[in-house]
Formats: structure tokens, sequence, C-alpha cells
């Protein structure tokens, strides 16, 4: 696709009072990313110019926008005196000759789903879906296959409020379309805004051609409620799961999963019931068993789980972690952790095995210390490692013992239990006989 066919311009000054938040509508996430990321994902890929019309938070829109996508054109709306989506478009400045006009609301548009609008050359392409309900909706009255108005509902007549065909929301206009008729919109309206849908009645009056265009509701939804974000949510994760199971991941119970958006697949991979992997994590050849938690890691020949987390920066290759075992940003490299311990800022390497009930004492309160652990070696059961510590190749840690700061050498045994006492008939002395 000639990516210099078309400009694209995104709607993403609005507030969204109906999410009920303090934060902007177009920040609140979809499988990891705002919402307003997967609409520039999906532009990006069909055009080489793109606009990003800014308003309520805007430095806090712009600066996460940035940190995904660079030469993104950002335009801040004067939303007191040129309120509405007319208002938004006065100082947007386009280079190529179609401009397709998307909201910052719809995060479930795909790249595939806007090329409808790429295929005709009338003036103005306008998107349309039939809804049984369509309360909330601009409607859009046609008439021999052409749009004669767009009426917004809080403006309509009874009779229009009986129309089913209902604005989607997105548009394509021709550049000249948009340079002659976004000057003269005005705000003689119920709600004293600029609308870009009276573009539609101008041009029409001057003959030019309006086309629907038909769209499938599932990829133009409108996220104005914290409902509609959880509907999406849904979709877009049945989208996710869907292409990573055709791309060859085993998924046991896949709806009963969360991936987000970025984590990456590799080889011969199995998901199970119940997990939840996010962030930048990458996973290779490794079996992901029930109930586990991935954040932000790498996991290489690997089994996790079941009921495992790991959390942030850990890398995990050629490893066994079992049920109820807690990592943080640590790596382990051909290690055995069965059960319920607890391994933070450490590196382990190959042949190690640490016991059930094992944790790195990494916080002294005030700072994080790294616990280093050599190869072969054998952590009993409920024993703590303080760090900073460094356990070289070849140390056995009796079970229970407490590792203290410092250097255990290759060979060596660590014991720090104290000698087992028996205090004759204490029971008896203490509850009585009974």
């Amino acid at each position: 696709m000639n990516k210099d066919k078309i400009s694209i311009v995104i709607l993403a000054a609005g507030q969204g009072s109906r999410m009920k938040s303090t934060k902007a509508k177009v920040l609140h996430s979809i499988s990891g990313k705002p919402m307003l990321y997967h609409i520039i994902k999906s532009s990006v890929e069909i055009s080489d110019d793109v606009t990003v019309v800014i308003a309520h938070q805007k430095e806090s829109v712009k600066e996460q926008m940035n940190s995904y996508f660079s030469n993104i054109t950002f335009v801040v709306q004067d939303a007191k005196n040129f309120p509405g989506t007319g208002g938004a478009m006065r100082d947007v400045r386009v280079k190529n000759e179609k401009v397709l006009v998307l909201n910052g609301d719809m995060p479930l548009i795909t790249a595939d789903s806007l090329k409808g609008f790429l295929d005709s050359d009338a003036d103005i392409i306008m998107s349309i879906f039939n809804l049984v309900n369509p309360d909330g909706y601009g409607r859009v009255i046609i008439e021999n296959t052409q749009v004669q108005k767009i009426v917004e509902q809080k403006d309509a007549s009874a009779d229009e409020l009986k129309v089913t065909t209902v604005n989607a929301g997105v548009y394509a206009f021709s550049k000249s379309v948009i340079e002659k008729y976004i000057p003269l919109l005005n705000n003689d309206n119920a709600q004293k805004e600029y609308y870009l849908t009276d573009v539609i009645a101008m041009a029409k009056e001057d003959r030019l051609r309006i086309s629907p265009l038909l769209v499938e509701e599932e990829y133009f939804k409108g996220i104005n409620s914290k409902l509609d974000l959880a509907v999406a949510e849904e979709i877009m994760q049945n989208r996710i799961k869907s292409e990573l199971m055709k791309s060859g991941v085993i998924m046991q119970l896949p709806q009963t999963t969360y991936i987000e958006d970025g984590v990456i697949f590799e080889g011969e991979c199995i998901v199970e019931n119940g997990c939840r992997i996010t962030g930048k994590t990458l996973i290779v050849n490794s079996h992901i068993k029930a109930g586990t938690v991935i954040e932000d890691s790498i996991v290489k020949n690997s089994d996790v789980g079941p009921l495992a987390h790991l959390r942030p920066a850990s890398f995990i290759e050629d490893t066994h972690i079992g049920n109820f075992v807690e990592v943080k940003k640590s790596s382990l490299k051909g290690v055995k952790a069965g059960h319920l311990s607890y391994i933070g800022d450490a590196q382990i390497d190959e042949g190690t095995n640490i016991g059930a009930g094992v944790i790195t004492c990494n916080y002294d309160g005030i700072n994080k210390h790294k616990t280093i652990i050599g190869k072969n070696v054998f952590v009993g059961s409920d024993s703590q490692l303080i760090a900073p510590i460094t356990i070289e190749d070849d140390v056995m840690v009796a079970a229970g013992t407490t590792v203290r700061s410092g250097k255990i050498e290759s060979g060596h045994l660590a014991v720090s239990s104290a000698k087992l006492r028996t205090i004759k008939d204490f029971y008896y002395k203490f509850f009585g006989k009974k």
C-alpha cells in the first residue's frame, strides 16, 4: 500500500466525562496499551502523515504516544473558542490528497478495516452501520445510495430519531473539501459546538458526491464508559489470542487467559488456563502452567507454574519454576526452584536446586542487594540468603540455614541451625494431662 496516498487525522482532544475518571479518555488501557496507541498503530500501517489533535491532558497524551511512535504530528485544539469535532480540524494541515478522520476512542480499528475508505474517489466517504438500538449516535439520512445529511441525536427530530442507520464516526475527505468547508463551520446548534458533520450538509448543497461505507460495528466501536472499555478489552483479547494460536501457540481454555499487546511467543509454547502475561515478555519453547503471572520477562526452554509469578526483568532459561515461586529481577539458567520460594535480585547458575521455602533477603529497608549463586549449588528448604551474598559453585546449604552477607566458598557446607533439644513432658505441663 502506498502510504503517501492518504493523510490521517485522529481526534483525541476530548475529556471523556462519561468515563468517570480523571485520566484522559484516550489514555485508558486496552490490553496493556492506551487506546490511542492502538489507533495510531493501525494508522501508520497505511499512512506516512498522521496527525493527532489533542487538548485535555495534552502533555501527558503527547508524552505517552511519543514513547511508542516517531514522526507523529500533534496539533493542540483551541477547545475554549472552537469546541467540537469541527473545531478540532481548524488548525490541521495535511500533505496528502485524501484525509481520513478517525476518533481517538476507537481502539478496535485495524488497518484492514480502513481500506474501504481508499477504494472510492467520492468527495466524501463516511462510515455507517445499522443498529437495533441507535441511542447515542448521530443518524444518517441516505437516499439513492448517497448521504443526504447527518443529524446529531441532540438535534434530531422525532422522525429522524427513528432512523437506525447511524454515523460510525469515521470520514474520508478530499483535501480540497477540508480546506474549503472547515473555515465555514459555525456553532449555531444546541451544544454551541463546531460539528465536523456539518461539512456533509455544505458539501451536499454544492452537489458533491458523498458516499456511505457500511462498516462492521466491531471495528468502529466508540469507548464512552468503563463498560465499553470492558467490552472492547474482550474483543481485543480474542484477536490477540487468536493470532497467537494461528501462529502455533497451544492455549488451554484461552478465554480464561489475559495476554497483552506486545507479548511475543516463539517456537513450541503451551499456555494453560488462567494465566496473565503482560508487558514486553518473550516466551520461547516453554510451558506456562495454570494460574501463572508473567510480567516483562524472558522465558526460554523452561516450564513455569502452576501459580508462579515472574515479576519484571526476570530471565528464565532451561529452568523449572514450580508452584508458588516468585521471581523478581533475577537471572536463572538451568535451575530448579520447585515450590514456595522468593528469588529477588539474584543470579543463579546451572545445576542449582532451590529448595522449598527459600528466600533471598534482597532488601534492607533502604537498598536492594544482589544474591549470586554459582553452579551445582544445593540450597536446602527454609533457608534465608541475606544479600549481598555470593555462593560459589558446588556448595551445600543445609535446610533451615540463614546465610548472612559475605561469601560461601566452593565445596563448603553452610549450616546455621541450632542443635535440637527436647524437654521431657513439657506438653503435659503446658496443657495438662487429659
